[in-house]
């Protein structure tokens, strides 16, 4: 295999790709997959703030402000188990007429089995819609959703959206405690962060870090068929509490907690809440999610990798660039190859702004509208060129 195979293999980036998790709801990431909003911890002391206790509290109970937040939001935080029947089919070669000729109906009959898993959740209204991850309840259509007061009742799965692992579940019932959504958008590394989960199957388990780093493209945390910057936390995330919400210092949700990565401490990561609510919003109104999509494969340019590509004929094209975005294949009857974009094209802006690598790329075209025009410019063999792209939506099956 050439260098250049090498290096694609590590660095593509498909600006379209999407696709389904297990029905397990913890999302685990390989370690060599290369993939509060509230009080700085500088500003707070080591022992942490004591704050007014509640009236109904006995005043020598101190509770700090991760009890309050734990004890205001863990009656909205649900424990969802969800099953789906996956049968194993039979192997080609057995289904060829030799085969079919000695075995006759002593054929080997395709095995079914019940996967189940465990996950969390959150309610968003009090008449019962319940956020969660796509990758929780994968392949069912319902699901056993428990809530801390012990109650007991079926969820039906609304929408799921793999491409951002965000899934909304419809309960029946009234008057049920909610969760405050707060705003991710101006978190600063430092910050506290709570999470609250069933991790383990251990319901309604609250565990306490900071916001270790913000922004992280799919591809670092491992899982770059997602479209999702996501919220790095130290916070102690375990299987079981994927779907469950971290929350600032004051008891906001800032995030739904979707991916750990395996053998590694400290290292968990969670969904921005806007991009939740968003993709929730059109999942409890139209039952799916329409991503604008081109339908490039592309990788960040570098001196070195630039010089692979220069000398590897394989890939048909030269570079003069250092920096920028490379087109590396253009998928067949998609809207770049509708639009006139070719392998070999450099991307240098899209929708007027200014592109410096493939995951800046994805976020503009997000960002854009389905059947709208999306202006591209790029350096196709030394010359500037604008190619007026139409998205089409993300063909997610």
């Amino acid at each position: 295999m050439s260098l250049l195979v090498k290096q694609l293999t590590t660095y593509l980036a498909l600006l379209a790709i999407g696709g389904g998790a297990g029905i397990y709801a913890s999302r685990y990431l390989a370690a060599d997959n290369t993939s509060l909003d509230g009080r700085s911890p500088s500003a707070i002391p080591a022992a942490l703030q004591q704050i007014s206790p509640p009236q109904n509290r006995a005043p020598q109970e101190n509770l700090n402000f991760i009890a309050e937040a734990a004890e205001k939001v863990g009656p909205a935080v649900v424990r969802i188990d969800a099953s789906r029947t996956v049968s194993q089919d039979i192997p080609d070669t057995f289904r060829s007429p030799f085969f079919r000729r000695f075995f006759g109906n002593e054929m080997p009959v395709p095995e079914e089995r019940v996967e189940r898993g465990t996950g969390s959740g959150f309610i968003l209204s009090a008449d019962g819609r319940l956020m969660t991850n796509a990758h929780v309840v994968a392949g069912s259509d319902k699901v056993k959703v428990t809530l801390k007061d012990g109650r007991t009742m079926e969820g039906r799965v609304v929408g799921a959206d793999p491409v951002t692992d965000v899934a909304v579940v419809k309960i029946d019932a009234t008057k049920l405690p909610t969760v405050r959504l707060g705003d991710s958008n101006n978190l600063i590394p430092g910050q506290w962060a709570i999470a609250i989960g069933n991790p383990l199957g251990l319901d309604n388990t609250v565990t306490v870090g900071i916001v270790s780093a913000t922004g992280r493209s799919s591809s670092q945390v491992g899982v770059p068929d997602k479209r999702v910057r996501f919220i790095q936390t130290d916070a102690a995330i375990n299987p079981g509490n994927s779907g469950g919400p971290l929350l600032n210092a004051r008891g906001e949700v800032i995030g739904i907690n979707t991916a750990i990565r395996a053998n590694a401490q400290g290292l968990g990561f969670a969904i921005p809440i806007e991009t939740a609510e968003r993709v929730a919003n059109q999942l409890f109104s139209k039952g799916r999610v329409e991503h604008p999509y081109m339908g490039i494969q592309m990788v960040t340019l570098t001196p070195e990798l630039k010089e692979d590509i220069n000398k590897d004929n394989e890939a048909g094209f030269k570079v003069t660039q250092d920096k920028g975005v490379v087109i590396v294949r253009v998928v067949k009857n998609s809207p770049a190859e509708r639009a006139g974009l070719r392998a070999g094209d450099v991307i240098q802006k899209v929708g007027g702004q200014a592109v410096a690598s493939a995951d800046q790329v994805q976020e503009r075209v997000e960002a854009s509208t389905v059947g709208s025009r999306l202006e591209v410019e790029v350096n196709r063999s030394g010359q500037t060129e604008t190619v007026q792209v139409q998205p089409g939506a993300f063909p997610v099956e």
